[in-house]
């Protein structure tokens, strides 16, 4: 099977699905400019994984209807655990078959002029705010047929947007659930912190769907401004029948900050970007990732952190664990631009391989166009050490249970060190339903 050259949807079904959802014009004309580029550009090619024959068309996008959850106890379990059930105050949104179906905030974000919305109700209420940040600083339309076709078909996502000298203390949470087998998720997220403000958003992807064939396509773009800070959070959980391509970008202004801390749990074929611009003096952003694959499943994670700015800091830190047939292609890149005099890159790959199967690939890269800076890295891909599965099992431990015990091991440098501590717990509660 390859690539199918023809789009799953054409120009008449594109304007009406803006209609009905009373898009603004600028979206709609986007909406169909993506089409149009879609028809004529390339995939992209991410580095020694060959996507030719992944599925990116087979898909259903119509929007059922969905049942609002009118309470947290209302939730399967397997959502659940992504919830903090006894928090009566919290920032939730629930998108549920990419339609929200639970919303909860606080009067802390009302009070201070904070945006917190699914991107439907933001594209209707603050248009112009929207129009400002989508696909222009972060991401553009005419990267890649994905791109293109993310921009014609987006159907869920969030807008939050935190103005001047705002500080929130409690996490800002977004589930997207996908309970229909073969719905798409082309979901758009939109962070955008003003100067001198504060945040944490959190937000976990969730499917079930073992044998039906769908896709996500996500795209997300952070905006730090002058001396603010973003802590990002993502578990990605999409079931094995699910294609991703996820598309995280960043960019960091004067003093800005923006940390990322990523969970790639996803049991299908992904290919997942992580970049982030630091444009700013001073400015800086830790990119975390650590990933389980499993059965035969085929992964690629590309984490470009590029310096503009002057005394920028950037560190790069990604472990994973591969299983059964599973395989991985880890690239870390660090870019210091002319110019970008007195940064400093850094970065750390590590993949573990559990059998004579599975297969990884960890890549650091350095480009460097300045001379006065710091830069290092460090990789590393290898198997169980026998020895050590030999010495647990010698003290009465069972060889499942020792294996689990070793994956916690490798990946607790990285799960310990997340900012975020939410995203930290729900690592934690999925990495072990994957190793068991």
């Amino acid at each position: 099977m390859t690539v199918d050259t023809k789009l799953p949807y054409e120009k008449d079904y594109v304007n009406e699905f803006s209609n009905n959802r009373n898009e603004p014009d600028w979206m709609k004309s986007l909406r169909l400019r993506g089409l149009e580029l879609a028809e004529t550009l390339e995939m992209p090619k991410p580095d020694k994984t060959n996507i030719t024959k992944w599925n990116f068309s087979e898909f259903k996008h119509e929007l059922p209807q969905v049942e609002q959850i009118q309470s947290l106890d209302e939730l399967p379990e397997e959502i659940k655990v992504f919830v903090d059930l006894e928090n009566t105050k919290q920032n939730l949104l629930i998108q549920k078959n990419q339609t929200i179906a639970y919303r909860s905030t606080t009067s802390e974000l009302e009070e201070k002029g904070v945006i917190f919305t699914d991107l439907q109700t933001a594209l209707e209420k603050h248009g112009d705010l929207v129009q400002r940040y989508f696909m222009k600083d972060a991401v553009s339309i005419d990267e890649h047929r994905l791109t293109a076709l993310h921009t014609a078909l987006v159907n869920g996502g969030a807008f939050v947007y935190v103005p001047k000298n705002v500080v929130i203390e409690d996490p800002i949470q977004t589930i997207y659930w996908q309970e229909d087998a073969t719905l798409a998720s082309f979901n758009h997220v939109i962070v955008v912190a003003e100067e001198n403000s504060s945040l944490t958003y959190v937000e976990n992807y969730i499917s079930a769907n073992q044998e039906e064939e769908t896709v996500a396509n996500i795209i997300t773009e952070v905006i730090a401004h002058d001396n603010a800070k973003v802590s990002y959070g993502a578990v990605d959980n999409f079931a094995a029948g699910t294609t991703v391509y996820s598309n995280r970008r960043g960019v960091a202004y004067r003093d800005a900050t923006i940390d990322w801390a990523l969970g790639g749990m996803n049991d299908g074929n992904s290919v997942a970007e992580n970049i982030t611009h630091l444009m700013g003096d001073n400015s800086n952003s830790n990119a975390k990732t650590v990933t389980v694959g499993r059965g035969k499943q085929s992964q690629n994670f590309t984490t470009q952190i590029r310096h503009f700015g002057k005394n920028s800091e950037a560190y790069i830190l990604q472990h994973g664990v591969m299983k059964e047939r599973a395989s991985s292609v880890f690239n870390g890149i660090g870019k210091i631009e002319h110019g970008a005099s007195k940064s400093n890159a850094e970065q750390e790959s590590r993949v573990l391989m559990l059998s004579k199967d599975a297969r990884g690939d960890a890549n650091p890269i350095l480009l460097i166009d300045e001379d006065d800076v710091e830069a290092g890295h460090a990789a590393s891909v290898g198997r169980v050490d026998p020895i050590q599965l030999y010495y647990l099992m010698s003290r009465g431990i069972s060889e499942k249970e020792a294996e689990r015990l070793i994956i916690h091991g490798f990946l607790a440098p990285v799960v310990n060190e997340m900012p975020i501590e939410t995203v930290k717990n729900q690592l934690t509660q999925v990495i072990e339903g994957k190793v068991n």
